[in-house]
C-alpha cells in the first residue's frame, strides 16, 4: 500500500487574463497581466515569480530576454492568503514576434512557483508582439 506522503502532488492550474483578447501587441504597446492560481491550498507556495519575457526556438543557440520580473516573497501576496495577482509593464519596440522557418521568437508571460518541499511549478502563457508574417521556404520549380 502506498502511503500518502508518496502521492505525488496535484499541478497547480495557473489561469492568465492579458489586457487584449487576443494576445496581440505592438511594440512599444502596454500589456497589464492579471492571473489566478489553482489548486495550491495544500501546498502553500513560499515565493511566487511572474516575469515577462523572450527567447528563441530552432537551429544555433537559444537566446532568451526578461523585459520584467518580479519574485514575491510576502506571505500575505500568496496562496492561500490571495489567489489573485497582476503586474504591468512596456514592451519594448523589439524583438518582434517571428515564426521562421530555422529560428522563431517567442513572447510569453512566465509564473514560477516555490514550494517549501524544492519542488517548483512553471506556468508559460505566448503572446504576439508585431506583426511579422510567418517565413516560407522558397519554391523550388523542378523542369
Amino acid at each position: 500500500m502506498t502511503a500518502v506522503a508518496d502521492m505525488p502532488r496535484p499541478s497547480p492550474r495557473v489561469f492568465v487574463q492579458f489586457c487584449r483578447p487576443d494576445r496581440r501587441y505592438d511594440p512599444l504597446d502596454a500589456i497589464d497581466i492579471r492571473y489566478e492560481a489553482e489548486g495550491l491550498a495544500d501546498d502553500p507556495p513560499r515565493a511566487v515569480e511572474h516575469s515577462v519575457l523572450w527567447y528563441t526556438e530552432g537551429k544555433g543557440e537559444e537566446d532568451l530576454g526578461v523585459l520584467f520580473f518580479e519574485r514575491i516573497v510576502d506571505q500575505a501576496r500568496l496562496p492561500p492568503e490571495t489567489t489573485a495577482e497582476g503586474f504591468a509593464t512596456r514592451l519594448p519596440p523589439s524583438p518582434l514576434s517571428y515564426e521562421g522557418v530555422i529560428v522563431k521568437i517567442r513572447w510569453c508571460v512566465r509564473v514560477r512557483f516555490f514550494f517549501t518541499g524544492g519542488r517548483d511549478y512553471v506556468s508559460e502563457h505566448e503572446f504576439t508582439v508585431g506583426h511579422v508574417p510567418p517565413a516560407r521556404m522558397p519554391r523550388v520549380e523542378v523542369s
